[in-house]
């Protein structure tokens, strides 16, 4: 039983934070997704929501005593259906991507864009590569960065296809990323392995991909042999469009499991 003095303390203590933080993990597609929230103002936003857990992201944020503000991708996903239309439903948040993915949103963003939340200030930086439209997110004043599928721990993502360019997203990853300063922590949108953040230094230092040289880099990537995505035929057609407007439908979860595309607007 929580009494009401107990939760109006653990309000004040989650005020005190100048950031609020959580990582978040969806088992199926091996998705992160983080909850950003200003500590004073209590705005927050989401980045790289997944559809089927937009109740759990909801729930968390709530328990948080956080506003939903935002709710972004790092790109146009094609391993999961995005949360982010269900979302902006359930709380009126506003969704974000870059413009250049050719994605549906509230809003677009553009390289070098500052989005606030609350009095946190976090940089948009064009990581382009995996796909066009790759950003990753800054918060410079905390040094974290959020690069979606452009630098993952010990790996990047795959460039076969969607607008895949090997040579760019060398250049995007050791031209705009390893400049960072060395202790920055990194968050992927994904890993494989179990492994939740890494720091620009032990990729510079560790990633077996991206310290080689950029025409060995482009090898390497030209030749992983990895199968065709499991979700894409899903995933792609519903994330160009934000997602899935309505939270928990089961005829949508149903054709999801079903790696059924939505039907044409």
């Amino acid at each position: 039983h929580v009494t009401l003095s107990y939760y109006n303390e653990y309000k004040s203590y989650l005020r005190m934070s100048g950031l609020v933080f959580r990582q978040l993990f969806d088992t199926t597609s091996s998705t992160y997704t983080y909850i950003i929230g200003c500590g004073k103002t209590r705005a927050a936003a989401i980045i790289d929501p997944v559809y089927e857990k937009v109740s759990r992201d909801i729930k968390m944020v709530s328990e948080l005593d956080l506003k939903l503000k935002y709710a972004i991708n790092t790109h146009c996903h094609a391993d999961h259906v995005t949360g982010t239309a269900a979302l902006r439903s359930k709380t009126g948040c506003q969704t974000m991507i870059s413009k250049a993915s050719g994605a549906k949103a509230d809003l677009y963003i553009n390289d070098k864009d500052i989005i606030s939340i609350g009095d946190l200030k976090m940089e948009a930086l064009s990581t382009p590569g995996h796909t066009n439209g790759c950003m990753s997110y800054i918060l410079h004043d905390h040094k974290l960065c959020f690069t979606g599928d452009a630098l993952m721990i010990r790996a990047c993502g795959r460039t076969d296809f969607q607008e895949g360019n090997a040579g760019v997203l060398y250049e995007s990853v050791t031209g705009r990323l390893f400049t960072l300063s060395e202790d920055y922590s990194v968050y992927p949108a994904h890993d494989y392995q179990g492994r939740t953040q890494s720091s620009i230094r032990e990729e510079k230092l560790y990633n077996p991909r991206l310290t080689q040289p950029k025409e060995e880099f482009i090898r390497i990537m030209d030749n992983l042999g990895l199968s065709y995505p499991k979700k894409i035929d899903v995933s792609l057609p519903w994330n160009l469009r934000c997602g899935p407007t309505v939270a928990d439908d089961e005829a949508i979860l149903a054709d999801i499991q079903a790696n059924k595309p939505p039907m044409k607007l």
